[in-house]
């Protein structure tokens, strides 16, 4: 029975690891062992990254709803609460584009919640 030789699979991949170091610094972008070690902790990085944005937007979008809120006399805890129990189910995205491009219209939407 022949013998069943590895040397294509090494080499792609191989090749799938240099191409995902391409544009790495130094001999993390040309050798394989640096390169691989480059690209786990890179894509350990971008997965933690990918988190971490989501976890961002919501802090921006939190910050910019509490700053509408208190230039019309409420906080953003009460303004929250009375939206729910309004049953208006917008999310806190939205309501922060509303917020920043029609301000007359988050001014009506406090008014019709918190009075």
């Amino acid at each position: 029975m022949a013998r069943i030789k590895g040397a294509l699979a090494t080499r792609k991949r191989r090749k799938k690891t240099l191409k995902l170091a391409k544009g790495y610094w130094g001999a993390k972008s040309k050798h394989f062992k640096m390169a691989k070690q480059a690209v786990m902790k890179s894509t350990q990085y971008a997965y933690v990254g990918r988190k971490q944005k989501k976890r961002d937007f919501r802090k921006l979008w939190i910050t910019r709803i509490s700053a509408a809120c208190k230039m019309n006399g409420t906080n953003y805890s009460t303004f929250m609460n009375k939206l729910k129990k309004a049953g208006i189910n917008l999310n806190r995205k939205m309501l922060s584009e509303i917020a920043i491009s029609d301000a007359v219209g988050f001014k009506t939407l406090v008014d019709k919640v918190v009075k």
